[in-house]
């Protein structure tokens, strides 16, 4: 366990039930953390039917889970491209707790369009990928290390990024870019921001079973195959390429993003740092 008492962190994309974003958030309040969780949309439409049956409310159910672990909580909608509204959502976050020790980059877009061969990959969708894998990376990076250089006490950032930044895959010809793009923003801030004692890292994680394999395998399911069963091949299949014999879960990466957050990794820094059962060795 780690000692996170009396530090306050925020984490974007926290709204899925079964999301990466939740499964840190939930393990950085464990940890004694107060926690802020940010997401794009309250929508009924941003929430999966079956989540909604079983009561999922998106953010706030998150909020509710840290609060009933005796930490506080704030859930926060916002757009991590919009520069206005990531200062917003600082701005609001120092309201409520005065400081912010902790920044997650989680947010993610929605896998879809972008998920075809590069002569068929329209503007559009690759612009979308950059705009928040890159861009929200970017403004909500900047937003907090400000804050954190202004306040002279540390503090911890840490991005995720893939395996697919570290090897490019076919038809993920947007995606890998954006996360090759972290991992070299990631290294270039770490740099910048080591003599502030800020350090810097990325998780670069395998398949995570979460609700973005459901996208992926609407999107590449082939004709004559459902999204589900196609996403049951998808699980089935990278299980038996990964040594370790599964994919991974959220609880999996919050893990190594508890051990970042932490005063156990000040002198770790630029590094990013696979998460996937062996799959991925560099």
């Amino acid at each position: 366990m780690y000692d996170l008492n009396g530090k306050v962190a925020i984490v974007t994309g926290a709204g899925g039930k079964n999301g990466i974003g939740r499964a840190i958030a939930t393990r950085l309040a464990a940890e004694g953390a107060d926690v802020v969780v940010t997401d794009i949309s309250q929508s009924v439409e941003a929430i999966r039917e079956v989540d909604m049956r079983d009561g999922w409310e998106g953010l706030p159910s998150v909020v509710k889970e840290i609060e009933a672990m005796g930490r506080q909580s704030l859930g926060l909608f916002s757009d991590v491209s919009d520069s206005a509204q990531v200062d917003g959502m600082l701005q609001s976050v120092l309201d409520h707790f005065g400081k912010v020790d902790i920044l997650v980059n989680n947010a993610g877009s929605r896998p879809g369009k972008d998920r075809v061969p590069v002569i068929e990959l329209e503007e559009e969708a690759f612009d979308e990928v950059m705009r928040v894998n890159v861009r929200g990376t970017y403004l909500c990076s900047r937003a907090l290390a400000r804050h954190m250089v202004e306040r002279g006490n540390g503090g911890k950032i840490i991005s995720i990024s893939s395996g697919a930044g570290k090897k490019g895959i076919a038809r993920y010809a947007a995606y890998c870019a954006s996360k090759f793009a972290i991992v070299g923003f990631t290294q270039a801030l770490a740099q910048e921001l080591a003599s502030d004692k800020i350090n810097v890292n990325a998780i670069c994680p395998g398949l995570v079973d979460t609700e973005r394999v459901d996208f992926i395998a609407s999107a590449l399911a082939p004709e004559g195959e459902s999204s589900e069963e196609h996403r049951a091949m998808m699980i089935r299949e990278r299980n038996l390429r990964v040594p370790m014999g599964r994919v991974a879960v959220g609880e999996d990466i919050a893990n190594m993003a508890a051990f970042l957050a932490s005063n156990q990794s000040d002198y770790v820094t630029g590094l990013s740092i696979s998460v996937s059962g062996g799959s991925e060795m560099n």
